[in-house]
C-alpha cells in the first residue's frame, strides 16, 4: 500500500493541488456523515479529523462514521495525545514551532509514543506555524502561545525552514479556525520559496476565490474546515 506521504509527494510532482477538509469531532454530527460527504467537492483528497479539545472517543467515532461512507484517507489533526485513535490512516505529528511552549514543541509528542509505537498510523512530522488570523484561536488558547504577525515574513519563512532542517516533512501555515483573515499570499509565496517540503495552508478560507489565491501563491495543500462545517463555503 502506497504511503500517504508518497501520494502527496507524487501528486505535487505532477503539479496537482490538494484539498483537505477538516472535521472537528466536537461539532460533527456522525449520523449525518453520509450527507456531509456527498456535498463535499469532488476534488477533496484527504479528510482531517481533530479539534483542540476533542476526546479520543469523539475522534474515533467520527473517523469510523466517515470511513463508513468514504474511501478517502483520514488523517488525525490532534490537539493532544489523548485524541489518537487507530481508526484513522495517518496523523499529523504537529510541532508548534511558532510558539515556545515546550508542551507543544515536544511534550505532547513524548506522551503520544506509547499509543503510536505499535500502531499502524502513518506518522507525518509537521512544522506547525500559527499565523495571526485576526482573532484568538482555539489553538492559541489551548497552547498558550502567540501567533506570528502576518507582517513578519522573514520570521515565518525562517521558522518554516528551521522545521525542514529539523526533519519535518510538511509545513502547515495556520490562521486558526474561523479566522477573520486567511494566511496572506505573500506569506505562502515566501515560505514556498524557502522550503522544499510540501506547504499546507488553512484557516479563514471561505470561498473558492480564496482557495485559488492560496494555490496561486504556492500552497500545495489547502485545508478548509469551518466553511464546510457551517455549509457557508462560497463557490465561484
Amino acid at each position: 500500500m502506497t504511503s500517504i506521504y508518497s501520494e502527496i509527494s507524487a501528486s505535487i510532482s505532477r503539479g496537482e493541488k490538494l484539498l483537505c477538509i477538516l472535521i472537528d469531532p466536537e461539532k460533527f454530527e456522525n449520523d449525518k456523515a453520509e450527507a456531509f460527504l456527498k456535498r463535499m467537492p469532488k476534488n477533496v483528497n484527504y479528510l482531517l479529523v481533530g479539534g483542540s479539545t476533542a476526546t479520543a472517543q469523539q475522534t474515533g467515532e467520527t473517523v469510523k462514521a466517515l470511513k463508513r461512507h468514504s474511501d478517502l484517507p483520514v488523517i488525525l489533526f490532534p490537539g493532544s495525545h489523548e485524541q489518537i485513535t487507530e481508526e484513522a490512516d495517518g496523523i499529523l505529528f504537529l510541532s508548534l514551532l511558532s510558539g515556545r511552549n515546550p508542551e507543544y514543541l515536544i511534550g505532547q509528542h513524548i506522551k503520544s509514543v506509547p499509543r503510536l509505537r505499535f500502531s499502524n498510523l502513518e506518522v507525518l512530522p509537521t512544522a506547525y506555524i500559527l499565523v495571526d488570523g485576526g482573532k484568538e484561536s482555539a489553538v492559541q488558547r489551548v497552547s498558550e502561545t502567540i501567533p506570528i504577525a502576518q507582517c513578519e515574513l522573514k520570521l515565518i519563512s525562517e521558522t518554516a525552514l528551521a522545521g525542514e532542517f529539523s526533519g519535518k516533512k510538511l509545513v502547515y501555515l495556520e490562521a486558526g479556525s474561523g479566522a477573520k483573515k486567511a494566511v496572506g499570499s505573500s506569506i505562502i509565496s515566501e515560505v514556498k520559496s524557502a522550503v522544499s517540503i510540501p506547504v499546507m495552508v488553512g484557516g479563514g478560507i471561505r470561498s473558492a476565490k480564496q482557495l485559488q489565491q492560496a494555490y496561486d501563491a504556492g500552497a500545495d495543500m489547502v485545508v478548509i474546515g469551518t466553511a464546510f462545517e457551517d455549509n457557508t463555503f462560497v463557490q465561484l
